[in-house]
């Protein structure tokens, strides 16, 4: 193999790149639009959940449940109905999310230290929400009931769970989701990336002057990764930016694993894309190909969205064959975790798999192709 005869490929390419508008933002405006619309669009957090208040007790105490829903900063009361029926129908027709209802003598209860029932009724219409929401409410009843305690002097309080969340302690969904887009955007664009560049060969009558050139396929392949290569790096680096400065996600791992590692998965995903347009010979249908064989995929099938464990035996089990799932899991384990290569070798050895095997692909159908 000859250096100079490989840079001068991924220069020739360099040149043909700069004068391609459509893949000039595909390389550096759609990632940019990506992980901005996501990471602002896609959350798991709820807040301000419109309750209606039925406060049938009127007392002091229960105004004082009502504040520690309103403080929370996850409910927000907007009605007040007078009767239950009011109620109902204020959760019928989407007005709330939910029914906060305090019954008659929830003072009284509460002062006689017996046991002072308050009924929640959520729309179970979108059970995520809801699930969350009673979560929510739970804690929120459980600390007012144990100040509730306190204050009437019942100091014998029960043994309890003390809980702490590691790596994310707000629970900030944000803090998950962006390392993890990272990974999804460049599965997604390094494959649509180089699926232009054989094909776009072939449409402009090149190939040949390519084929007839004295140099080895491997050459021709790598020279022309090399310039994705620096794209990829350069786009990574400004997403983990973002992802600090603008959306305050944590970093605490190391930079320099986290770059090998997307060098790892870049050259297969680049590779897959080589593989793509060497075999379909038209840079329409080798982007809407590339844009099949990379975005559901990774965007379903990675645990980005979805928990795998919860996925069925057939769909967990055809995971293992997704790269984007392994580049997830280092993200934010780089992120969040700040785990190392010992923790990572896994992943790592799977992406260097993928990486020869999107190599080897792609030099293979590069050589059928022009033979």
């Amino acid at each position: 193999m000859d250096a100079l005869r490989l840079l001068a490929i991924a220069r020739k390419e360099a040149i043909q790149l700069r004068r391609d508008p459509r893949s000039l933002a595909l390389a550096f405006v759609l990632p940019a639009f990506m992980l901005l619309f996501f990471g602002y669009a896609i959350t798991w957090d709820v807040k301000d959940i419109r309750l209606a208040l039925l406060d049938q007790d009127g007392s002091g105490r229960s105004r004082e449940l009502v504040q520690a829903f309103e403080a929370s900063g996850y409910f927000r009361v907007v009605e007040t109905p007078e009767r239950a029926a009011a109620a109902d129908e204020l959760l019928r027709r989407g007005r709330v999310l939910g029914v906060l209802q305090i019954p008659p003598g929830f003072a009284r209860e509460l002062g006689a230290g017996r046991a002072a029932p308050v009924q929640l009724l959520l729309d179970g219409g979108d059970a995520n929400t809801a699930t969350i929401a009673l979560g929510y409410a739970e804690a929120i009843v459980a600390r007012f009931s144990q100040d509730a305690r306190l204050q009437g002097r019942q100091l014998a309080i029960p043994a309890r769970a003390e809980t702490r969340v590691w790596y994310n302690p707000t629970l900030e969904s944000r803090n998950m989701i962006v390392p993890g887009l990272i990974a999804v955007i460049m599965s997604i664009i390094a494959a649509m990336l180089t699926a232009l560049t054989i094909a776009r060969e072939w449409e402009r009558g090149t190939m040949e002057q390519l084929a007839a050139t004295p140099v080895h396929r491997l050459e021709v392949v790598l020279g022309k990764l090399l310039p994705y290569i620096a794209i990829g790096m350069f786009d990574v680096v400004v997403a983990v930016l973002a992802g600090l400065v603008v959306f305050g996600v944590p970093f605490r791992g190391n930079a320099l694993l986290l770059a090998a590692l997307t060098l790892l998965f870049l050259v297969g995903a680049l590779g897959l894309g080589i593989f793509i347009s060497a075999l379909l010979r038209s840079q329409v249908l080798a982007m809407q190909t590339a844009m099949v064989a990379t975005y559901l995929p990774a965007l379903l099938l990675s645990g980005f969205l979805f928990d795998i464990g919860g996925m069925p035996p057939v769909l967990r089990a055809l995971t293992y064959v997704i790269p984007a799932r392994y580049f997830v899991t280092v993200t934010r384990g780089v992120f969040l975790k700040g785990v190392g290569a010992e923790a990572l070798w896994l992943q790592a050895m799977s992406m260097a798999l993928f990486a020869a095997l999107g190599l080897g692909l792609a030099v293979r159908a590069f050589r059928k192709e022009i033979g």
